[in-house]
């Protein structure tokens, strides 16, 4: 039976049933070789749909490997089943073949050789922008496109949020796992601001917990041996401009309590100094760490992390925008000098099958790479580094005797049902495993036998972040 689902639910964005209103589910387009001909998602507007190349189908896919009747979706008890239909080239979730399964946010689908991912609420957002940054149906961006940041709805809806938030003088948190952006977000952030200084960034977690105070604050001409001559601190050095202090949950208390004095009374008082320097800088802070959980420790000052928490912006991890994957490689061999190269299909379901657990950061090492090593115009998968090409080694139920997935043609069809439905993991349960094989998620799924993307999912649901499981981190 299906639960009633109230219009607040709706609002805030429960899922409802296809013919009850409220948020739309819907499957976004990740590549296609033909993407141009496609639309950018397609709506679950029905309680029963069927996927295929007939023009009878509810989810018509002109696309090379795609059935005439290829699958279909159905709303059971309160969520989407997808179910094969006897396809010739099979139906993927995750990179394993199905016959039946339930569909969870972000599930990667593959029907022939079109990769979609399943969104199960406002779906209709990713409409108008498609894979390589084209806008779509006349509609305009809503933020600035001229910065640094690439991607589309979910990238575009945080620009906009930047523009307004830019101009005031509110100090901004910027959340994230490493790798998502941060610099560059609070790069944008100073130049859409206007202001007239200079834009200094500064990681708390390098320096030395001796001289940070030093480093940021200054110190006067005699203030301890070895100062012989008077240094404006990176505070002052960012005088009507913009400071980031990149993993401030690195910060030590002592500079936390001056940082609070400079946030609160706009000055800044150097090492050996006798009397403050007024100063104009506008704050950004960074970082992966969990502030609420060092706060609870002592590690974090409470009252510091209320006035640097004015304005709060979560970057999404790059697994949670892959949208954005294809637009990111052309714009990456853009900027190292190799914009004519082009991606192959092989290239592009592994670069959509792996996780990126360094997100952005990652991905563009891997585009460097390839950019060095390529002497074809087309990027082949054999020129991804071998974690990309380890995700592939389960690819299609493992049938490894079958043709590569660049050939466009999948394997033949598994002799199992579907994937495999171990237990859940408790939260301590996964941080024990993540421990255990150092935060290497796919390790974990394969003990798990998940895939490694519910493996992530279920880190987001009890809030583990993978960076305080890998060493160097």
């Amino acid at each position: 039976m299906i639960e009633k689902t109230t219009g607040a639910m709706a609002e805030f964005g429960t899922p409802a049933s296809p013919n009850r209103g409220g948020p739309v589910a819907g499957l976004v387009l990740l590549y296609a070789e033909n993407f141009r001909e496609l639309p950018s998602v397609w709506l679950l507007d029905k309680e029963h749909m069927t996927i295929g190349r007939d023009e009878g189908t509810n989810i018509r896919m002109s696309v090379n490997a795609v059935s005439r009747v290829h699958a279909e979706l159905s709303w059971v008890d309160g969520a989407w089943v997808l179910r094969d239909r006897g396809s010739r080239n099979g139906t993927l979730v995750d990179g394993r073949r199905i016959d039946t399964v339930e569909l969870e946010p972000l599930n990667e689908v593959r029907i022939g050789d079109a990769i979609l991912k399943f969104v199960d609420k406002h779906a209709e957002a990713y409409a108008d922008y498609r894979i390589d940054g084209a806008m779509l149906h006349s509609a305009e961006r809503r933020g600035p496109s001229a910065g640094a940041l690439v991607g589309g709805y979910q990238i575009d809806r945080i620009v906009a949020d930047l523009s307004r938030i830019a101009p005031t003088p509110l100090s901004v948190m910027l959340l994230g796992e490493s790798g998502t952006g941060k610099e560059v977000v609070a790069r944008e952030l100073h130049r859409l601001s206007g202001r007239r200084g200079a834009f200094a960034a500064v990681n708390c977690a390098a320096i030395p917990a001796t001289l940070i105070e030093s480093e940021l604050f200054g110190y006067k001409r005699g203030a301890f041996s070895g100062a012989e001559r008077d240094k404006p601190g990176l505070i002052k050095s960012a005088h009507e401009g913009t400071l980031l202090l990149d993993e401030i949950g690195d910060m030590p208390l002592e500079a936390q309590a001056k940082l609070l004095r400079v946030l609160q009374a706009k000055e800044v008082f150097p090492l050996g100094a006798t009397a403050p320097e007024r100063v104009d800088v506008r704050v950004i802070c960074a970082t992966h760490r969990d502030l609420w959980r060092l706060q609870q420790g002592g590690a974090f000052r409470q009252d510091l992390f209320a006035r640097l928490n004015e304005y709060q912006l979560r970057l999404p991890a790059l697994r949670d925008r892959k949208e954005d994957v294809f637009m990111l490689v052309r714009a990456f061999l853009e900027r190292h000098g190799r914009p004519e190269l082009s991606p192959s299909f092989g290239f592009m379901t592994a670069a959509l099958q792996y996780d990126w657990p360094y997100n952005v950061r990652e991905l563009e090492a891997c585009m460097k790479r390839c950019v060095a090593l390529t002497e074809e115009s087309v990027l082949g998968d054999q020129l991804l580094p071998a974690p990309v090409i380890e995700a592939m080694e389960e690819y299609g139920e493992a049938l490894r005797a079958g043709p590569s997935p660049a050939s466009g043609t999948l394997p033949p069809p598994a002799t199992t049902a579907g994937p495999t439905r171990g237990a859940i993991p408790t939260d301590t349960e996964l941080r024990s495993l993540l421990e255990q094989h150092q935060g290497n998620v796919a390790a974990v799924g394969r003990q798990l036998g998940k895939a490694r993307m519910q493996v992530h999912r279920w880190m987001k649901r009890y809030g583990i972040h993978i960076d305080d499981f890998r060493r160097g981190s």
